[in-house]
């Protein structure tokens, strides 16, 4: 055009291009081009050659993807690749390049839309050459996963057929497939003419078909693909009421509960998202009873079903899945809302003031003046008011219930996994909770003309799990129970101590609500990173005394993805608003925006913005940090079989750890000179004890009444997790604890379900095996649970065969499933997982008088059977659980007054608290190293007794807590002191 002096002019003003350097690429292929000419006019026979240009810039390209990045340069080749797209020679390269390019962030597919890849992408949609289906999906994959609002053109040109084809075609790997799914999740997700169409092409069909032919013990099976599966039929009936009944015709949610017990809880959440959403809302004016008379019965019996399946995961060891029921809840007690009301209602009529007291952070709204004050069962059964529990009432917009005609309750209970006992009953037994319940609702009838009601028991059931939910270990999940219950009438008014402004409770009471801001599940940023940490060779290699740990909880260890921050508290789409962020009352329980919306959907959408080609994981520096402390700990093991212990005597640090009501367990940190203490009211605090200083401080949660029962470390080798078990049998997990301010509550669960009638508090006994993964718990229940921290389920229930409860629990730290159990009544119980019947012997050794065990733990060593066992009588006893005589040593080492055991993990060492306030050592021959005293002088203050004995893992190191607040570290007396 300038040759011809002719200014090209446009609106906007673009750059000029005259100057670019592209000018030159193009003369020299026009230049090969002409330079041919002379030849082919000369002769006949030559071959016109072709020209290389657009081979040459695509190899430029691939040159750029080697080496580029967000930070640099963007590649000048792009706009040429998609005029390749037009090129069947050149279409698969430019297509491979292209995926890899969109494959690099959210910034690259930003470019390439800008660029105006999306006609070219989509008219290629229409091609059916097979070898470019599935980086066509992939490219399709990554475009979603940046701008949904492509969904409409896919429809319209008709696209979505192209993936429903792929989706049902067996040559795709499950991975593809799971992208296909995700493309056609993202076509229907909010859109109805996607969700028609879809439907029409019989996408519902194909989803279940390929549900059905993926046995849960299938190898080939890739969980991606389920949870995408589920996922998309989620999406596809979601508030489509033709589409829900298609489902529930060709028996899905027969077809998807199988997998609420796959092994990944991403599984588990998006089946319980595909049944929640498969249960019908309804409209607001058939809801109020002027719809449809009569109500499908099929439709009814479906929506008992599902209802019964989620109930059965209420308790799962996932707060991902336990959220997804929640918000599946409340869409049931939306559609049921009436009927679930009078059920909630007559929970709280006043004969059933058992009820009434056996829940402790619940109050409701008197019929005639004002609120009843909110109370706290104490344990010697006087009730006194409770300045800080949430006030809640029952919504007055529930009509009086009919006397005429009574619907008879059913049984109790048909399900025992949905009592637990836990968030309603922290005294009352199952039953009594029960009956108490049943007595309320059997006096009232259930006929409202707009759902027909479904047994009886099933309401009961729901209320009772919403209870649950309301009362979970984990923030998140709590806030959205608590929206259940504000559904179904029961309102939270007064929120007890989470605020997330930080405003004091009481006058004059700190904010308690560090843990409150952090509202915390997280699971692991991407499947590739989760499947990935299987195949990483991270198996270490130690000599026989310490076998391989394998790390569990990949998951956990990468959290980054769904970590809930303070300003989407209030947001209203992210399911976490508070029920006080409503409008109260009967408005807002009529208005469908109040329903907590769920997460997975969206969190599982991050996993496809990721880069997908290349391994993002920094396994190498892992695998260095790995090793170095794998060596550093065989080095202390060999040290620690090899030392002549003389005395335990040497105190080389002290520290007073200000708990007001002293210090209840204590942990060493293996790799660094850190101890973590915890005291009575859940506070956890971090202390260097080489340089004196506190690391950090912080409440393991908001209501810290229970007391710690234990603390463990996960993944001792990489970076290790804090588990903190409370009394009430209630797991936290929390990462980067020892940061000041910086924890943050990876995963939470309660890992004992139910308790014994008339028992007060469960006790909680809890020990974490890291070669096996699991967590074992028991305490005042008739059995041990055994949980599967990398699956987060509860993989077994081992029933106790005595009426006696477990006082001590320890697990081996050589053979992986096998642990010991002391018991209240003085017997020792050896368990080991792996064998059918659980239970490998039993001795009782403490015979004296029936007295408890208070301390357990397996001797150092390869021995399996070797355990060291002590009672509160003072006796401690060496036992060989394979031999006929049991117990082949005593030592009589406190009278009546042992509080504490400790057992070294290698070297052979045991040592023994006291309540009279001194600390025994001895030898695994029996023979005393040593006494150590707490002298009235000390600290200026008498002392207290032993509460806690811990050894160091891989160091001759002892630490102990007494009831005085106050933490000592003793080390043999040849160390100097530090």
């Amino acid at each position: 055009m300038r040759s011809a002096n002719c200014s090209p002019m446009s609106y906007p003003v673009l750059p000029p291009t005259h100057q670019h350097h592209m000018w030159d690429a193009w003369d020299m292929a026009a230049e090969i081009c002409i330079s041919q000419l002379p030849t082919l006019v000369d002769d006949p026979n030559a071959e016109f050659q072709p020209s290389p240009f657009f081979t040459e810039q695509l190899t430029a390209f691939e040159v750029w993807l080697d080496h580029g990045s967000e930070r640099k340069k963007p590649p000048e080749q792009l706009p040429i690749v998609l005029q390749v797209l037009l090129s069947q020679l050149h279409r698969f390269r430019a297509l491979v390049l292209l995926g890899r390019f969109l494959d690099m962030g959210p910034w690259a597919v930003d470019l390439a839309l800008s660029v105006g890849i999306f006609p070219y992408v989509l008219k290629l949609l229409q091609t059916t050459t097979p070898e470019l289906q599935q980086i066509l999906v992939f490219i399709w994959t990554k475009i979603l996963a940046l701008d949904k609002s492509c969904q409409v053109d896919l429809v319209k040109d008709g696209g979505h057929t192209y993936f429903i084809r792929f989706l049902d075609s067996i040559d795709a790997y499950p991975e593809q497939r799971a992208m296909a799914a995700f493309v056609l999740a993202v076509i229907v997700d909010g859109h109805r003419r996607g969700q028609e169409t879809c439907i029409e092409a019989g996408l519902i069909h194909v989803c279940l078909k390929h549900l059905q032919c993926s046995s849960p013990n299938d190898a080939q099976t890739e969980p991606l693909f389920l949870q995408w599966i589920c996922l998309c039929l989620g999406k596809l009936w979601e508030d489509f009421s033709e589409a829900q009944l298609i489902g529930l015709q060709a028996d899905a949610p027969a077809i998807i509960s199988p997998l609420l017990l796959e092994p990944q809880p991403e599984v588990r959440a998006a089946a319980v998202f595909a049944l929640g959403t498969a249960l019908d809302v309804g409209s607001d004016t058939s809801r109020d009873g002027q719809g449809e008379e009569d109500d499908d019965d099929e439709k009814v019996k479906a929506e008992a079903g599902i209802v019964k399946n989620l109930l059965n995961v209420v308790s799962d060891g996932s707060p991902l899945v336990r959220a997804e029921v929640a918000v599946a809840l409340s869409r049931f007690a939306f559609g049921h809302n009436k009927h679930l009301k009078s059920v909630a209602a007559a929970y709280w009529k006043p004969q059933s003031s058992s009820v009434l007291t056996s829940l402790p952070s619940f109050a409701v709204k008197g019929s005639s003046s004002g609120y009843t004050t909110p109370t706290h069962y104490m344990p010697h059964g006087s009730i006194v008011p409770s300045p800080i529990a949430p006030l809640l009432r029952v919504g007055h917009d529930s009509q009086p219930v009919s006397r005429d005609g009574r619907v008879s309750s059913s049984s109790p209970l048909a399900t025992p996994g949905i009592m637990h006992g836990s968030p309603l009953s922290d005294d009352s037994s199952q039953h009594s909770d029960y009956g108490a319940l049943n007595d309320c609702v059997t006096n009232g009838v259930l006929s409202y003309s707009r759902r027909k009601p479904l047994d009886n028991a099933l309401y009961s059931q729901c209320v009772l799990a919403m209870f649950n939910l309301a009362k979970d270990p984990s923030p998140r999940v709590e806030s959205l129970g608590r929206r259940v219950l504000a559904i179904i009438g029961i309102e939270q008014v007064v929120a007890k101590s989470f605020k997330p402004a930080g405003v004091s409770i009481r006058p004059g009471e700190p904010s308690t609500s560090a843990s409150a801001s952090l509202a915390g599940l997280a699971r692991s940023s991407s499947w590739f990173e989760l499947t990935g940490g299987a195949h990483l060779p991270l198996a270490f290699r130690t000599p026989p005394v310490s076998p391989p740990r394998p790390s569990y909880m990949t998951g956990m260890r990468r959290v980054c993805s769904l970590e809930f921050r303070p300003h989407l508290m209030s947001s209203p789409d992210s399911g976490l608003a508070d029920p006080l962020l409503a409008s109260p009352g009967p408005s807002g329980v009529s208005d469908r925006s109040f329903l907590p919306q769920s997460m997975i959907y969206n969190w599982s959408c991050g996993h496809f913005s990721k880069p997908l080609l290349t391994a993002m994981d920094d396994t190498e520096d892992i695998i260095a940090r790995r090793e170095e402390r794998e060596k550093l700990a065989l080095d202390h093991i060999v040290k620690c079989q090899h030392s002549s212990l003389s005395k335990m005597q040497n105190q080389i640090a002290s520290w007073d750890t200000k708990f007001e009501t002293g210090t209840k367990t204590a942990l060493l940190q293996p790799f660094s000179p850190v101890v973590i203490a915890s005291d009575e009211n859940e506070r956890i605090r971090v202390w260097n004890y080489e340089e004196a200083t506190l690391l950090n401080s912080f409440n393991n949660h908001d209501y810290p009444d229970k007391g710690v029962s234990k603390l463990c470390l996960v993944n001792e080798f990489e970076e290790n997790l804090l588990l903190v078990a409370s009394n009430d049998g209630n797991i936290r997990i929390w990462k980067d604890y020892s940061s000041k301010g910086k924890q943050k509550l990876v995963t939470a669960f309660a890992s004992i379900q139910g308790h014994r009638p008339g028992v007060r508090s469960v006790n909680a006994v809890v020990d974490w095996q890291q070669q096996s993964g699991y967590l074992f718990s028991s305490g005042e229940i008739s059995s041990i649970m055994a949980w599967d921290l990398d699956k987060e389920q509860l993989v077994s229930t081992i029933p106790l065969a005595s009426d006696s409860s477990i006082s001590a629990l320890a697990v081996s730290q050589v053979h992986g499933g096998q642990f010991a159990a002391g018991f209240v009544d003085g017997y020792v119980r050896l368990y080991d997982i792996r064998t059918p019947e659980m239970v490998v012997s039993a001795t009782r050794p403490h015979t004296q008088r029936v007295e408890r065990v208070v301390g357990i733990g397996f001797q150092p060593g390869l021995e399996p059977a070797k355990i060291v066992s002590a009672s509160q009588a003072g006796n401690i006893q060496f036992l060989d659980m394979r031999c006929a005589k049991d117990k082949y040593l005593t030592i009589d080492a406190h009278r009546g007054s042992l509080t504490a055991l400790a057992v070294h993990r290698h070297a052979p060492i045991i040592a023994s608290g006291s309540a009279k306030q001194l600390i025994k050592v001895f030898n695994l021959e029996g023979d005393p190293l040593g006494t150590i005293r707490y002298y009235p002088t000390f600290m200026a203050q008498k002392i207290g007794s032993v509460s806690c004995l811990t050894f160091h893992p891989y160091q001759v190191l002892l630490a102990a807590g007494a009831a005085d607040a106050c933490v000592s570290i003793y080390a043999d007396e040849i160390l100097p002191p530090r």
